[in-house]
């Protein structure tokens, strides 16, 4: 008579016959788990984009000791261990070739308009057609003035207009837009609300981003 035996390996049979069917028994489970397994998507987004779209996901930086995240098409762009992040506003830009950029946003002397020239004139430089990926870490608002803030709106932002100091925001747009982007998200500072002491908590974002249509 056969000992009862389950399929978690806490008993296996010695007899020849029974072992066989024992392996038979565990590669049904082993394809079952494979089968129940949920999908992974590029860049471990929660659900597959539709065809001719770009997946991503991106996350801010944490206070100032994680720099942030930018993935696109399963190829991770900017990241603390690519070690091509910095402390203010990270940008990615993707239009046929990926080009990553960091512009540092604090100044002890906010009125010092100079200091932001260099990132105006990068906004003003970005072809048409090129996707817009932002990322802040740290603190990526203090030195940006009037004429920066109208320039990344033009890409598509609502929020950077009221982006302040250490605040957390994550933003995707392009250079001809014609409609507000969907794909943008803000936390305020705020040290009751604060996640970390003088941060808020990480803001992260994923989504699909329609391909150029020629």
């Amino acid at each position: 008579m056969f000992k009862k035996w389950a399929l978690d390996n806490s008993f296996i049979p010695s007899n020849k016959d029974n072992l066989f069917f024992f392996f038979l028994a565990r590669s049904a489970l082993d394809t079952a788990a494979r089968s129940t397994k949920p999908p992974r998507y590029k860049c471990g987004i929660s659900k597959a984009c539709p065809e001719k779209h770009f997946a991503f996901k991106m996350a801010s930086g944490a206070a100032n000791v994680v720099g942030p995240k930018i993935c696109l098409e399963d190829n991770v762009l900017m990241s603390g261990v690519k070690n091509n992040v910095g402390r203010g506003i990270n940008v990615a830009l993707v239009n046929g070739k990926h080009n990553y950029f960091t512009f540092q946003m604090w100044s002890v002397d906010i009125h010092v308009a100079q200091n932001v020239a260099p990132f105006i004139e990068f906004l003003k430089s970005i072809q048409d057609g090129t996707i817009v990926l932002m990322g802040t870490y740290d603190d990526g608002a203090t030195k940006l003035n009037d004429e920066a803030r109208r320039l990344i709106a033009e890409l598509g932002s609502t929020s950077i207009t009221n982006l302040g100091f250490r605040d957390n925001w994550v933003f995707c747009g392009g250079k001809g837009i014609k409609t507000k982007s969907p794909f943008e998200q803000h936390i305020k500072n705020n040290k009751d609300t604060n996640k970390y002491e003088g941060w808020p908590e990480v803001v992260e974002m994923e989504g699909c981003i329609p391909q150029k249509q020629d």
